[in-house]
């Protein structure tokens, strides 16, 4: 897991650090509309992602500044060599210090698996890394309808808060004409950990210690998803993800 980053020239950087760069760079998919969008944005957040956050009154999130966003930003967690990958993590800063914004960008993709159907397959990692983003999350068992997927991502965003000093963790999902249900997946989740809805599409989350969490819904601007950004030469290469 490398630390040392350098810009992009454009979009078409972004797919060389995709898990499966030749499959999932392909437009109207996530990972080539969320390039296009964060690039056309260029040294500010989406303005739609700017304007949900500072209209939640929440001081931690208001007028935040863009320091750096890192595609595909990998944490490691318990249990297994997989990483958990974050779509574009955004640091960003106002006046009362740092704030971490974790994307996962959506457009048809679901987010994973049931917790149920991961418990079927459970082996002691996949087991002990449950366990450990139950403790993390402080909540004692999530529903086995919660998806898998908002667990880790949530735990990425707060996990690299609290590396940075930083005041507050966001997981946001920025979803492009993404289908009803995902919506219904993703409150389902904010309501398995205590949330409260502090304004349209944002909730703080109920811990009880450490940066104060966020959970974020924000929809994009659908016109990326018709953006078709060139393929870049590859070598071989894989990368771990957990999906």
């Amino acid at each position: 897991m490398k630390r040392v980053f350098v810009p992009t020239k454009d979009g078409t950087d972004w797919q060389r650090l995709l898990a499966k760069p030749n499959l999932h760079w392909k437009k109207g998919a996530s990972a080539m509309t969320a390039a296009a969008c964060w690039e056309d944005a260029a040294d500010k957040l989406p303005p739609e992602v700017a304007a949900l956050l500072s209209g939640s009154s929440e001081p931690g999130l208001l007028d935040l500044t863009l320091l750096a966003a890192v595609p595909e930003w990998q944490v490691a967690l318990p249990g297994g060599d997989t990483t958990s990958n974050t779509d574009v993590l955004a640091i960003c800063r106002n006046a009362l210090g740092l704030c971490i914004v974790a994307v996962e960008a959506k457009v048809l993709e679901d987010f994973g698996p049931l917790l149920k159907e991961k418990r079927e397959g459970a082996s002691s990692n996949r087991d002990r890394r449950l366990a450990y983003l139950h403790e993390l999350l402080g909540v004692p068992r999530f529903e086995d309808a919660i998806r898998y997927q908002l667990l880790h991502r949530t735990a990425s965003a707060l996990l690299t808060a609290q590396q940075f000093h930083a005041s507050c963790a966001v997981m946001l999902v920025h979803a492009f004409g993404t289908p009803h249900q995902r919506r219904t997946d993703f409150t389902a989740f904010c309501a398995a950990m205590g949330s409260t809805e502090v304004s349209p599409g944002v909730w703080r989350a109920a811990l009880s210690a450490g940066p104060a969490l966020y959970l974020a819904w924000c929809d994009g601007d659908p016109n990326y998803l018709a953006v078709e950004l060139p393929r870049a030469a590859l070598a071989s290469t894989s990368r771990n993800r957990t999906w």
